[in-house]
């Protein structure tokens, strides 16, 4: 075997067929979609399972889109045709439904599969890659779905352009039928409690570590600049970088004072420590409501390179403060 130099022009041709492929999956879509997610949110509904099935490389995608399907509310397993009709068939219920996957829509341990299922009154989805004639697989399929790749990209004998199209189908299937029964990101959370997703998902105010009431001081607004700093001091433990300024009559949040701002006040004048604090606080600082979630804290340490977060209630009030060093302890930002 001789080696050739790398072609960087062939590999971006590849990666623009199977992008074309997947685009042209979108124009195949119909009636028969909808019924295919119709089907899928049904058996989730009376708790069912969604059972994906195919042969090689079909197998190993089926199984990502069981996967996907299974992290997005919808019960489901990939199932090896072969050892389904081995003995397995008991894991079949008549309350099921199962995606049965086959480029060539012929592959016979798939088609076996699908027929015996049907006679057995379960509905079947089939992904195919589609041609003149109906195959085997569509005539016996409840939803025939058809994917329309008839070349795969790179001209290799390898499955390309049809596994990308059939696993991006898989994907549209699995994310309208979430989109259906109202899947959400608390939804999502509560299958994904580790891992940056799941550290992504939760609640803001689990990780916040300075809380109003607890460690963090809210300091009245009219205060000068000392004042301030000798309320805050009496705050036991370790202190949080910022001070959080407040209307001493209705407990609102108007501003921030930082240990940075104070660092240049002191540098720029000692004498300022005797100025009002609300002269120098940044007013009316970006906030999180308490209802965030840890993305959204995220999104704002990125955009605007905030490194304390006021998180305030429905009223404006201080709830609590995230600190960056809170994000990059969970490995959720790099310092």
């Amino acid at each position: 075997m001789t080696e050739q130099p790398v072609d960087l022009g062939f590999a971006r041709q590849v990666l623009e067929e199977e992008g074309r492929a997947v685009a042209a999956v979108a124009g195949l879509l119909d009636e028969r979609f909808v019924r295919a997610v119709e089907l899928i949110t049904a058996c989730a509904a009376c708790d069912g399972t969604v059972l994906v099935s195919g042969l090689g490389k079909s197998g190993l995608i089926g199984a990502k889109i069981s996967a996907t399907l299974a992290s997005l509310g919808v019960p489901s397993h990939p199932v090896h045709p072969t050892e389904a009709t081995h003995g397995d068939l008991g894991k079949f219920r008549k309350k099921d439904v199962v995606i049965a996957l086959s480029k060539s829509g012929e592959t016979e341990e798939v088609v076996n599969l699908a027929a015996i299922l049907r006679q057995d009154g379960l509905e079947v989805i089939s992904i195919t890659g589609g041609g003149d004639e109906p195959s085997s697989l569509e005539r016996i399929a409840s939803v025939p779905l058809t994917i329309g790749v008839d070349h795969e990209a790179g001209d290799m004998p390898a499955p390309t352009s049809s596994t990308t199209a059939t696993l991006a189908l898989g994907d549209a299937l699995a994310i309208a039928a979430a989109r259906r029964i109202s899947f959400t990101d608390a939804d999502f959370a509560k299958r994904h409690p580790g891992g940056s997703l799941g550290g992504m998902l939760r609640p803001v105010m689990d990780i916040v570590r300075f809380k109003a009431g607890q460690n963090l001081p809210l300091i009245d607004d009219h205060l000068s600049v000392a004042e301030a700093l000798e309320q805050a001091e009496k705050n036991d433990g370790r202190r949080p970088g910022a001070m959080l300024l407040v209307d001493k009559k209705s407990g609102s949040l108007t501003g921030i004072f930082t240990d940075g701002d104070l660092r240049r006040l002191v540098m720029g004048d000692p004498a300022s420590l005797e100025k009002p604090v609300t002269d120098v606080m940044t007013r009316s600082p970006r906030t999180l409501p308490d209802t965030s979630l840890v993305r959204d804290a995220i999104t704002l340490f990125r955009e605007k390179r905030q490194d304390e977060i006021p998180v305030v209630d429905a009223e404006g009030r201080p709830v609590g403060m995230l600190d960056v060093q809170d994000l990059i302890a969970l490995k959720l930002v790099r310092d």
